[in-house]
């Protein structure tokens, strides 16, 4: 008992308003309301269960009684009835008393009857002495222990020859009812300590996890991505570990993303800028007094400018289309003249560098904003430019399937190896690394956020030598 008491004294060390401590208190209210309504239930029902009882036998004894003394007094055989009256009372614990019609006491079982003068006043007699049937609890007449009395009218073919009353102590079942309590007492404190015990595991073992997986949280809030949470413990705090885990693999790929662009805008925006320092530094040193000098370097000056506002731009475009901030301009946008729009837009470039284009565009109409769609075609396009080879094509293909339209736009290139081709629409990825300067790198990403946007999703696939070929798809309705 000691043992379980020092047991029972860990939860004290809880600390208070934790998640362990609320557990613990609720699983021991929660314990000990429903052992002590328990308890409170069955001791009442054995209580009254036990009056039941106690009360049934007195009707019966008294029924069976009140016709053997009914057909004494016809006879009027007085002795009979004390006799009666004597062989089944006992004074400790049974009592048994017959009264005239008038109320006088004819016999009793307890010698010290004597001292009572007026019966009458005696719980239940005058009752019966009016021919009704009366019970109930009260103290003794000549005690103060508590009584379970019966007053019953002795009838003798309708005629009323008296009462019978008979009352039996309730000492000995209160002192076992008694004994019966404190037992049940006792086992409900021992089932309380148990259920401490047993409540302050399970709210350590539910506590503990959570505990951890707040720590491991709180490290993520810090910016310590990329851990690993182990819960084993096959229920919901497992799958939310799971889920926890994902997450920190997520924020540790965002962050390593967002490292990466920064370290990319830094660069591409140092580049340009760095060309025109340069550039204005051999102006100021004298270069302008040649005059072909000075307008090579002004013009390097205006691509640099040019180049780093065209980096700006899809910087900005792109951050909007990430965030969700661009508004689409929706309407119905006519798919053949949308692309016809974007093969005009390039049609100087591709004509520059010996390239055909052709073009089979069913007769589509979709939802979307055309500027938008315009400018994610003109970025694939633009990517199909650069990479094609001279006097070669490309390829536009326009058509339904189901509640899609596909555009598919296929180049006659290199094409892209089949370990750069999950990264191409990466920010700032460009497959060709000597291609680098021609490009910001953000064409294809911005072209792939468009087309999410508009609910779609666009594909590349590849074989090394046959060109690469992207796919778009836009929902229809």
């Amino acid at each position: 008992m000691g043992a379980l008491l020092q047991k029972a004294r860990f939860p004290v060390w809880i600390k208070r308003n934790s998640f362990q401590a609320k557990l613990f208190v609720s699983y021991l209210l929660l314990t000990g309301l429903g052992t002590t309504l328990m308890a409170g239930y069955l001791l009442w029902s054995f209580h009254a269960y036990h009056m039941r009882t106690r009360q049934t036998d007195l009707e019966n004894w008294t029924a069976a009684l009140s016709e053997s003394v009914a057909d004494s007094l016809a006879e009027q055989n007085v002795e009979r009835v004390r006799l009666l009256v004597q062989r089944y009372g006992a004074p400790e614990t049974v009592i048994l008393r017959v009264f005239t019609p008038e109320g006088q006491l004819l016999a009793t079982s307890n010698p010290n009857d004597v001292q009572v003068t007026d019966w009458l006043t005696v719980p239940g007699v005058k009752e019966a002495l009016q021919n009704q049937t009366t019970r109930g609890v009260a103290k003794g007449v000549l005690s103060n222990d508590d009584r379970l009395y019966i007053n019953r009218p002795i009838l003798y073919q309708g005629q009323m020859l008296g009462a019978l009353r008979m009352s039996i102590t309730l000492q000995q079942f209160q002192r076992q009812f008694a004994y019966l309590v404190w037992t049940v007492l006792g086992a409900l404190l021992l089932t309380v300590l148990l259920c401490a015990i047993i409540s302050d595991r399970f709210a350590h073992g539910l506590a503990k996890p959570i505990e951890i997986m707040r720590n491991f949280a709180i490290r993520m809030g810090s910016g310590h991505f990329g851990d690993k949470l182990t819960i084993r413990q096959s229920n919901e705090l497992d799958q939310l570990a799971l889920e926890l885990n994902r997450m920190s693999e997520r924020l540790a790929s965002l962050d390593q993303e967002r490292r990466a662009f920064l370290a990319n805008v830094s660069h591409e925006l140092r580049t340009p800028i760095s060309n025109v320092q340069v550039t204005v530094e051999a102006l100021r040193s004298g270069a302008n007094e040649e005059p072909e000098l000075r307008d090579r370097f002004f013009q390097n000056i205006e691509d640099e400018t040019r180049r780093l506002s065209r980096l700006i731009h899809d910087l900005l475009d792109l951050g909007r289309l990430e965030a969700g901030v661009t508004l689409l301009e929706r309407q119905t946008v006519v798919l053949r003249n949308l692309i016809d729009r974007a093969i005009r837009a390039v049609e100087s470039r591709m004509q520059a560098k010996g390239l055909g284009i052709q073009a089979n565009i069913a007769d589509i109409q979709l939802q979307g904003d055309p500027e938008r769609l315009l400018q994610a075609l003109l970025n694939i396009l633009d990517n199909a430019i650069k990479h094609s080879k001279s006097d070669s094509q490309v390829q536009i293909l326009a058509y339904r399937e189901g509640k899609q339209a596909v555009i598919t736009i296929q180049d006659q290139g290199p094409g892209i190896a089949q370990n750069v081709l999950p990264r191409i629409f990466e920010q700032f990825y460009t497959a060709d690394p000597s291609r680098k300067g021609s490009s910001t790198g953000l064409g294809l990403a911005i072209a792939q956020r468009i087309v999410e946007a508009h609910g779609g999703l666009i594909t590349a696939s590849s074989e090394v030598g046959q060109g690469a070929r992207f796919t778009i798809r836009l929902p229809m309705e």
